[in-house]
């Protein structure tokens, strides 16, 4: 019973996780937030992590650890809250509302009936003043409590929580439970990637009418509306978690056995500062948990550009809308996840393999999951990439130098051409319209002809057009093809991956003796957060902003990036990504070679065992039945 109610409080969690990473582009675009200071607010969860996770895990493992893990749910609860709140403080934005039916058609109106009034989209001489700046950083600060805040919550529910299950499970059934668990807990990203979908296609302000379609890259989804339902979810999942022993009747049995025997390990003493440090001279000394470590600092180095920016690669690469992204990337390869963990842990259930023969598998899966990379480097959108250098070459032309375009919203328009420009300022178009179709028209276009004749002149035959107008939106690209093959590369990684998912959780469970179980897992935890996820979001952050073509900007300030590079950051990401896993493979490599003496299941259980057992069982039952009273 613990298994699924624990398998479903995870999944819970993990869903507000995926919600998360499923907004936070759009959170982006509402605040203008760069990539590098999104990766900074992560940071504030993996700062906690470091100041409570091993501290934490250690007294947890002494103490009632349902409770533990129920204060942590409640925690989670705050973090949920903080994140709501932000949008109730500061609202949808202006930008956001600018393009909004009830505050976009009264401006238009304006425009029509007096003709003088100046529109910033389209091309005037540089005497204007630049946009001021909006940028408020007190919903970063937000945030950043936020995740610091739900980092602590973290802290009691994951280390505490495993270390329960296998304590009060026997070796054998251990795979089995812990699989299932996993597999529960891997639902929750399908649902917070659902959930993330539904919520950004709905626009950021639901009461308004918008002018543009989820399509536009301009776009802002209703970010904000999720975390209501996570707080009364979280909130259920606490109450039923906290209501569990400190300890089942048969694991008390099993430990007062093994303390019989003098086995000490099975017997947990109280928890001391001294007692710490001998567990933690014991990790050190133990060379599977060394090589565990320091490959999981690798392996998740090599992750980190798509654990929080997974969905927007797809909008970049593929020119995929933000729900469609999250979409794509929260259902299906969760599935397929799920299906690799139930499918492990069945295997290893029935044929028990040795700790080498683990270590083993999870080797080879390094270097499966190099050669997704590398598909990944080469499934690309060239037509996409086309488009994205396209759009800035008209920026620095002549055409538009006299124009004041710096400091003009992000607003792209399409020509006849099928060139986008990222603002009819930058196409040096001078007058604005609507034309039979009900769509806005920019007409005047001088830089139209200026770029053709620059760009497609052959035979010194220029073919420049003689349309002077563009349409507002970007113009249209098919990335679908490369889209699909994306997906179906992925979805078999994913299910290969988890293959390994429960093969990893047994050899780090099984490599240490069982009263450093709880504190092994919260110290690699915080040695993983010192190394790896403070510096790894800031890191892979710069990387994204380094490749960005076109930044939102105000007096002086630049804000979000709308445009990428998007081959040479999709060649980076995956060649750097592809060589940390490399590295990685060597330590399972150490793993395998001294996991020979790791231990991971017991004998069979003898049947005198398993009839005392049964007479537990019976002897918590006050009626017993008939067929009771006969296997008595």
């Amino acid at each position: 019973m613990f298994v699924v109610i624990y398998g479903m409080a995870c999944c819970f969690l993990s869903m507000g996780s995926s919600y998360y990473s499923g907004t936070i582009s759009t959170m982006e675009k509402r605040f203008s937030i760069p990539n590098k200071v999104t990766g900074i607010i992560g940071v504030g969860s993996e700062i906690s992590t470091v100041l409570c996770s091993a501290s934490l895990s250690y007294y947890a493992s002494r103490g009632h650890r349902p409770r533990w893990i129920a204060l942590g749910f409640l925690i989670i609860i705050l973090f949920c809250i903080l994140m709501l709140t932000s949008h109730f403080f500061y609202g949808p934005g202006e930008e956001a509302l600018r393009l909004t039916e009830e505050y976009g058609s009264s401006e238009f109106v304006n425009t029509i009936l007096n003709s003088t009034q100046k529109d910033d989209s389209l091309c005037h001489k540089k005497d204007s003043n630049c946009i001021e700046d909006t940028s408020d950083y007190k919903p970063i600060i937000l945030f950043f409590i936020a995740q610091f805040i739900g980092g602590i919550g973290c802290s009691f529910i994951y280390a505490p929580g495993l270390s329960y299950m296998d304590d009060n499970l026997s070796k054998a059934n251990s795979p089995r439970m812990l699989s299932f668990s996993t597999f529960l807990r891997m639902l929750g990203p399908a649902m917070g990637f659902s959930m993330a979908s539904f919520c950004l296609s709905l626009y950021i302000d639901p009461f308004k009418k918008p002018l543009i379609t989820p399509e536009d890259p301009r776009w802002m989804g209703a970010w904000w509306l999720g975390w209501f339902p996570m707080i009364f979810i979280l909130l259920i999942a606490a109450f039923f978690v906290g209501i569990f022993p400190k300890e089942t009747p048969k694991a008390r049995v099993r430990r007062l056995k093994a303390a019989d025997k003098g086995e000490m390990d099975a017997a947990i003493g109280d928890p001391s500062f001294q007692d710490m440090f001998d567990s933690l001279k014991r990790l050190a000394s133990n060379k599977v948990y060394v090589y565990y470590a320091l490959g999981s600092i690798f392996y998740c180095y090599s992750y980190m550009p798509y654990w929080s920016f997974t969905s927007k690669y797809m909008e970049i690469q593929f020119r995929q809308s933000a729900s469609t992204s999250t979409l794509a990337m929260g259902t299906w390869p969760f599935g397929f996840s799920a299906a690799g963990v139930l499918i492990a842990g069945f295997i290893i259930s029935k044929y028990k393999p040795s700790a080498r023969t683990m270590a083993a598998w999870n080797f080879v899966l390094d270097y499966i999951r190099v050669a997704a990379l590398i598909c990944y480097a080469l499934v690309g959108c060239d037509e996409g990439d086309r488009a994205n250098l396209l759009t800035i070459i008209p920026s620095g032309d002549s055409c538009s130098a006299s124009c004041d375009c710096e400091f003009v919203y992000y607003a792209p328009v399409c020509s006849s051409e099928n060139v986008t420009y990222i603002s009819a300022c930058h196409a040096g178009c001078t007058e604005k319209g609507l034309d039979d179709l009900g769509r806005t028209i920019y007409t005047g276009c001088k830089c139209l002809g200026s770029f053709l004749n620059q760009t497609l002149i052959s035979n010194e035959t220029s073919l420049v057009s003689q349309s002077p107008s563009v349409v507002d939106g970007a113009c249209p690209v098919n990335c679908d093809q490369q889209f699909l093959i994306f997906l179906a590369v992925m979805y078999l990684l994913r299910f290969v991956s988890a293959t390994g998912s429960s093969s990893n959780q047994l050899l780090a469970l099984r490599c240490v003796s069982t009263k450093d179980k709880t504190f092994s897992m919260g110290f690699s935890t915080m040695m993983l957060t010192v190394l790896v996820y403070i510096p790894g979001p800031i890191i892979s952050g710069w990387m994204w902003d380094s490749y960005c073509l076109v930044w939102g900007k105000t007096c002086g300030v630049e804000g979000n990036c709308w445009i990428y590079d998007s081959r040479s950051l999709r060649f980076t990401i995956n060649l750097v990504s592809a060589f940390l896993i490399f590295l990685a493979s060597f330590f399972n490599f150490g793993i395998w070679y001294y996991a020979k003496d790791v231990k991971i299941f017991d004998e069979e259980e003898t049947s005198a065992t398993r009839c005392q057992d049964e007479v537990l069982d019976l002897k918590d039952k006050p009626n017993p039945t008939n067929a009771d009273k006969q296997v008595d």
